[in-house]
């Protein structure tokens, strides 16, 4: 059975990216683009009902695309169980109320006992600060965070 990855929207963000002369963004925007085209198949790739509505958002041909791309991966159930996980995350923990889709996917991949979170948000999601707390809260209520990773850290060997 492989392993499973909850794909969080800015990893659609990259790989469907206009070309950039920013180094850092270029490269990150190449690395996606490789972990999606050899790698995630050896994963089971989830989304949830946050990462649609928040891909078919902006630039109408970007947000087809990114809707694509999503097409046919299985949605992970928004719960009773996600959605409370995610307001303790908002209430006792560093993140602030404006990341509130951010603590709905870290709880959706928590509550449905994925392996990893796949993102390039290091401002709310992989980001050590934050893990920290999030990770005590989950504990709290009998779960274990997923590994919250950017596509660096999947590439394999």
């Amino acid at each position: 059975m492989s392993e499973k990855v909850y794909i969080e929207t800015s990893i659609l963000g990259y790989l469907t990216a206009r070309s950039t002369k920013n180094l850092i963004l270029a490269a990150n925007i190449e690395v996606t683009k490789e972990w999606w085209e050899a790698h995630s198949s050896a994963f089971t790739l989830y989304v949830s009902q946050v990462v649609l509505d928040e891909a078919a958002r902006g630039d109408a041909e970007i947000a087809l695309k990114r809707l694509e791309i999503l097409n046919g991966l299985p949605l992970v159930d928004l719960n009773q169980s996600v959605r409370s996980l995610a307001a303790q995350f908002l209430s006792r923990s560093n993140l602030p109320s404006k990341a509130s889709d951010d603590a709905v996917h870290i709880a959706a991949a928590t509550v449905h006992g994925l392996d990893y979170l796949l993102t390039w948000n290091c401002k709310h999601i992989a980001n050590a600060q934050i893990q920290r707390k999030l990770e005590e809260i989950g504990l709290d209520f009998g779960y274990q965070l997923p590994v919250i990773c950017t596509p660096y850290e999947l590439l394999g060997d």
